[in-house]
């Protein structure tokens, strides 16, 4: 019982997470916040210091915003 205590805010944080970067009131929506995420998201996967994480995903989410307009 206590594994699902510790582990209930991070699987609380990522749903959160991902209601905000998917979602658009009921539709499903992939934009440049989705994009970042899935940077962030290869960052941590290759275990990049926390500051590096946080810069790849404001690139790739500037860029794709800056290139869908």
């Amino acid at each position: 019982m206590n594994v699902w205590l510790e582990t209930l805010p991070v699987a609380l944080l990522a749903a959160l997470t991902a209601q905000q970067a998917f979602a658009d009131g009921r539709v499903l929506v992939l934009d440049a916040k989705a994009a970042g995420l899935a940077a962030a998201a290869v960052a941590l996967v290759l275990r990049a210091p926390f500051l590096l994480v946080v810069a790849a995903t404001v690139v790739v989410t500037a860029g794709v915003r800056a290139m869908t307009g």
